[in-house]
């Protein structure tokens, strides 16, 4: 899978690289916002840091305010479906979800600081279409 560098508009406001942050980078990305809007509005729909990392309610809370609709690729005990890899994924702005992680995937793009894909071998759990 491609992989482009891209922190959703972070560096323009903050200097800090090695943060908990990828909820809001991701929404910034997948829904075209503000880095800094996406960011101060997750402090008021969630009342949670997005500085340290989102709880998944939150997570929920703050994708579904942005118009993100989810969709499961995996139940428990089903084992992983689906994969972060271009030929398993549908095309159009996707925030996955994977262990511990979030990111932005774009028509088959990751757009994220760092290539989380594990050589498109990393299990998405499921994804919030924007």
């Amino acid at each position: 899978m491609k992989f482009i560098y891209n922190d959703g508009g972070r560096s323009q406001y903050y200097k800090a690289d090695k943060v908990g942050d990828c909820v809001c980078r991701a929404i910034a990305i997948a829904a075209q916002k503000d880095y800094k809007e996406v960011y101060k509005t997750i402090k008021e729909v969630t009342k949670e840091n997005p500085r340290n990392g989102l709880s998944k309610r939150a997570t929920k809370k703050i994708c579904e305010y942005y118009g993100g609709v989810w969709v499961a690729t995996m139940k428990i005990g089903s084992g992983c479906k689906v994969h972060l890899s271009e030929d398993e994924l549908p095309n159009g702005r996707l925030i996955c979800n994977l262990s511990g992680h979030v990111t932005c995937v774009i028509d088959g793009v990751i757009n994220d600081t760092y290539d989380c894909s594990r050589d498109g071998k990393r299990c998405v759990y499921g994804y919030w279409k924007f």
